[in-house]
């Protein structure tokens, strides 16, 4: 027996009558305003070749690792979902989508849930809901759709009503889909990469050397010097500038930003790049690498946005199968007070710094970052994101900074996603939570309604404009 797939108008709202009426209110004044988004992972190629896609697996599934890492937890192997296969055929990708339905159950109370009900009907038309029964009907209608000029990836960007969206991209990417995008009058969208060096700061990495050696090869600087490395990454920062960046993207194991003197940098750097540093070393050298980072910001005036604080691939078995980004990592706590200061104490009041702290460790949103945003004035909370961008979550967020730095220095919502079918419903989600976040101050009569509805579309579009300098 197949059940009908249906939107309550009302989701997340509040459940009172007088507060959900506010809610609704306040909702309507944001619902079409058109969609920021400064960090997320959708391949630029997607926009700039408008390449249809391909079936409803490929699209929906494979890349999609909150959708693959609950199943991979009942069981379904990552392989069955085409996660890291060369080759997948269409036999393959339906049963993979069989697989989706059979587990719907799994997915209850999930933002997961809310993102693909959201999808399948606003974007897809579906009416009935997941099940071992309606895989085969809901696969064909998703396919016969991807088939039709109206949802290429552009078209999509179209209806989706995307404004900005930025990219997340190597250092030493050429850019050329995005130098492509900038120069097709037919498509005259913002699509702006992301400047995401990680890699280029940890000694520690076994291809660091040869990454390094990359850098020197692609930014035309020599860096067998510290100063050369530094030197090579802001010509690489330019060239992103050039090309639309607005921000750059760190996540480490924590965001430490201790310096060491200048002779001691040139030390641990030759050491490094001799192949002789040892562990404890290579971490004195990233903390100050990523202070660097934070000089540099100051001066081009890239937006700094940092998310440290997650173990990585916590599955070696896993991550030597699949590789990373497939749902293997897992976060830990972390502190921002001290870490942040020998890099906010230098840069912190400099004119143009700018720095979004995200996080996977809740706790810090109330007892760090907030404070932090409460009075640096480059300083912004980020919106919750990855494991915290579910409903709970995101009220809670809500919950704990709007007190210590208001609603004027958080980011907007972060879709933070490579789903690009799901980022709709991601933004929905994040304006129906605010709505009734400002709809319970209302409430209280802690804020007259004008002023919520003012606030609504700052947290939709002022803030994550000023926030990223957009």
């Amino acid at each position: 027996m197949s059940h009908s797939l249906q939107l309550n108008p009302d989701r997340l709202f509040p459940a009172e009558p007088s507060v959900r009426a506010i809610a609704r209110r306040l909702y309507a004044e944001a619902a079409d305003l058109p969609i920021i988004s400064p960090h997320g992972h959708v391949p630029a190629q997607w926009l700039s070749d408008n390449i249809p896609f391909g079936n409803p697996t490929q699209l929906l599934i494979t890349p999609d690792h909150y959708v693959n890492r609950l199943m991979h937890a009942q069981g379904v192997s990552l392989s069955d979902l085409g996660v890291g296969q060369a080759e997948f055929s269409e036999e393959q990708s339906r049963n993979a989508f069989r697989l989706l339905c059979k587990h719907w159950p799994i997915y209850r109370g999930t933002s997961v849930k809310f993102w693909f009900e959201s999808t399948f009907v606003d974007v897809f038309g579906i009416d009935v809901r997941p099940s071992e029964e309606t895989a085969d009907q809901i696969y064909d209608q998703i396919a016969e759709k991807l088939a039709s000029p109206e949802y290429t990836p552009r078209a999509l960007f179209d209806r989706f009503g995307i404004e900005f969206i930025a990219t997340t991209d190597d250092p030493l990417d050429d850019l050329a889909a995005h130098e492509k995008i900038a120069a097709d009058p037919t498509f005259p969208k913002r699509v702006a990469p992301t400047f995401r060096p990680d890699k280029y700061l940890e000694p520690a990495r076994p291809d660091w050397i040869e990454l390094t050696d990359k850098l020197a090869e692609v930014s035309g600087v020599e860096t067998g010097t510290y100063a050369g490395w530094v030197e090579a990454m802001r010509q690489r920062r330019r060239y992103f500038i050039e090309r639309g960046g607005v921000s750059t993207d760190h996540s480490h194991a924590d965001p430490r930003t201790d310096r060491v003197t200048e002779n001691d940098a040139e030390r641990l750097f030759a050491a490094a790049r001799a192949g002789h540093i040892n562990e404890v070393e290579a971490v004195a050298l990233r903390r100050h690498m990523l202070a660097e980072m934070g000089e540099l910001a100051a001066e081009d005036g890239l937006v700094m946005t940092l998310h440290p604080a997650v173990a990585r691939n916590h599955h070696g078995p896993t991550f030597e199968k699949y590789g990373a980004d497939v749902g293997a990592d897992i976060p830990i706590s972390v502190e921002y007070t001290r870490a942040l200061q020998p890099m906010l104490n230098r840069v912190g009041t400099a004119e143009g710094f700018q720095l979004v702290l995200f996080t996977l460790d809740e706790t810090t949103f109330s007892r760090e970052i907030a404070p932090l945003a409460g009075f640096y004035q480059g300083v912004y909370a980020g919106a919750p994101w990855w494991f915290l961008d579910a409903p709970e979550a995101i009220r809670r967020y809500r919950s704990a900074v709007t007190d210590t730095c208001g609603f004027t220095k958080t980011s907007g919502f972060i879709d933070d996603t490579r789903a690009f079918c799901s980022i709709p419903a991601r933004h929905d989600m994040a304006r129906r939570l605010d709505a009734g976040f400002l709809a319970g101050l209302v409430a209280d009569h802690r804020l007259e309604e004008d002023e919520a509805v003012e606030t609504m579309v700052d947290l939709t579009s002022t803030n994550p404009r000023k926030a990223f300098k957009l």
